[in-house]
């Protein structure tokens, strides 16, 4: 973790407001009397205290980010500052809001996210918890006896967090428990530099646990450190902690993401960006990633699309959008929810995803039945990824097989064929139409070799169409030139199908 960076703001006014109002320290404002050009990068707010000019329309479209454009009450929009206003969110302020907005609000607003996750392996078991402990892999550990009759420590993560001064941390418990279990979370937070002073402390009851918990450091730096309480009789099973820098309700990991949750505590994450409102919506699945948050935010941005990324937190780096009905549902309803609002059919829709995304891409392309499904390295024999982790890739990607295990309850020869019909049963009994898929895949690839080869084989419907480049190299050798060709396949078919040239 590092020191938040400070936040840029853009304003276009007649007055110039750094000479009216306060700002922290860590906010940098720049006045604009008028826009002429485009800056470099986007800024993390931008604030329109007059209508805009035909002229700055574009340049302020390139400046903001969606979410994070603010135009004050007395401000009449029409026409394209109006479509302006739509595609990037906006938001109405009163001028009387603005003071505490800037002091207090804006810091949410910092430009890198940044979330990670405590896995079992961080966990270490009280000294006087004296039940039975098992270990289920990379996935969690399961205390099982009688924890007493009062609150007291199960267990502790060993490293600690640092947090620094005004600075907001979400933390999520992901567990299972018996009913005869009561628990409790504590954190407490360091002098800098110390392990015996404490600076302050947070408590949370189980019930407050049901919601991410919040720790909102208002006095000096010092890293925390967190204890998980436990009492009554049965099993606990610690999944994991994650902790993630807090926006304070303004969005997960980006200003605007969303966050669902399911009863049994797992999680998925969608930020949707309408970008110019036109046709195709694109929608990107993130590959297996350790740390936490969205992936492919500006390479999808610079193709000037409205755009959604999914992203998910479940297991080491991802459990393939793979689960229960329930949460299966939460990927499906956002997708469909995001076309209704954009007025978009699924021929208007493109999936895509390197690696583990583009499971979740074929995955759900079966109820959508996109315009296309644009795949790099893809991975559609999930039980046979973990199976190739025992002789053809040993070490290479152990979560494979807590993949495995975790959706269907064992890691024997039955189950990575159960896994492996999961995926292709759904494929078989789709219409894909006229759906396109085109595909780079790794000659070589050590994870699922005959994914690209078995996508030809079962595709049946008559329309579609299949576009293969074979990459020699085994999964990982070669990203690099995946990812550029995976780039110039999305423009390509922005171009040719939909008459759209991607932004510089």
């Amino acid at each position: 973790m590092t020191a938040l960076d400070k936040i840029r703001i853009l304003q276009l006014g007649y007055e110039d407001w750094t000479g009216r109002f306060p700002l922290p320290e860590n906010i940098s404002l720049l006045y604009e009397e008028v826009l002429e050009q485009a800056p470099e990068k986007p800024f993390d707010l931008v604030f329109l205290d007059r209508a805009p000019l035909p002229e700055e329309i574009m340049p302020l479209y390139q400046a903001s980010k969606a979410y994070t454009l603010f135009v004050t009450e007395q401000v009449e929009l029409e026409g394209e500052a109006d479509w302006l206003y739509q595609s990037r969110k906006g938001r109405r302020i009163a001028v009387s809001d603005l003071s505490d907005f800037l002091l207090h609000e804006a810091r949410n607003y910092f430009p890198k996210p940044y979330g990670e996750k405590f896995n079992p392996g961080s966990l270490a078991i009280s000294r006087d918890f004296k039940g039975s402990v098992r270990w289920n892999g990379n996935y969690s550990v399961c205390l099982n006896g009688d924890f007493g009759e009062k609150l007291c420590q199960a267990a502790f993560w060993r490293n600690n967090i640092p947090v620094f001064s005004g600075q907001c941390i979400d933390l999520w418990l992901e567990y299972r428990k018996d009913p005869g279990v009561r628990i409790a979370l504590t954190v407490t937070q360091f002098v800098q530099g110390s392990i015996a002073d404490i600076q302050q402390k947070w408590e949370f009851s189980e019930e407050e646990l049901d919601q991410v918990v919040r720790i909102d450091n208002q006095m000096r730096d010092g890293a925390v450190f967190v204890s998980l309480s436990a009492a009554g009789c049965g099993e606990l099973q610690i999944t994991a902690l994650h902790d993630r820098y807090s926006r304070r309700g303004h969005g997960h990991f980006l200003p605007g993401g969303e966050r669902y949750v399911t009863s049994e505590r797992e999680e998925v994450f969608c930020y949707f960006d309408p970008g110019d409102l036109k046709p195709p919506l694109n929608v990107y699945f993130s590959g297996y990633k350790t740390l936490e948050g969205f992936e492919g935010y500006w390479m999808m941005r610079k193709l000037g699309c409205p755009f959604l990324l999914i992203t998910e937190s479940r297991l080491e780096g991802g459990c393939f959008y793979m689960g229960s009905e329930e949460y299966e549902e939460m990927i499906r309803s956002a997708i469909f929810r995001y076309m209704q609002e954009l007025g978009f059919t699924s021929d208007q829709v493109i999936l895509s995803g390197l690696s583990m995304g583009t499971f979740g891409a074929l995955y759900y392309g079966c109820d959508i039945r996109p315009h296309a499904l644009l795949l790099g390295k893809p991975l559609a024999n999930i039980g046979t990824v973990a199976a190739n982790e025992r002789l053809l890739r040993p070490g290479g990607f152990p979560t494979s097989l807590d993949v495995l295990r975790y959706l269907c309850g064992n890691t024997d020869v039955q189950a990575v064929q159960r896994l492996d019909a999961r995926f292709w049963d759904r494929f078989d009994a789709t219409d894909w139409g006229k759906s396109r898929f085109v595909v780079s895949y790794m000659i070589e690839d050590d994870y699922d070799a005959s994914a690209y080869q078995m996508l030809i084989s079962h595709l049946h419907s008559e329309g579609a169409q299949v576009y293969g480049k074979g990459i020699h190299g085994r999964h990982n050798d070669d990203t690099g030139t995946i990812v550029s060709w995976f780039v110039s396949q999305y423009k390509k078919i922005l171009y040719e199908d939909f008459s759209r040239k991607a932004e510089k």
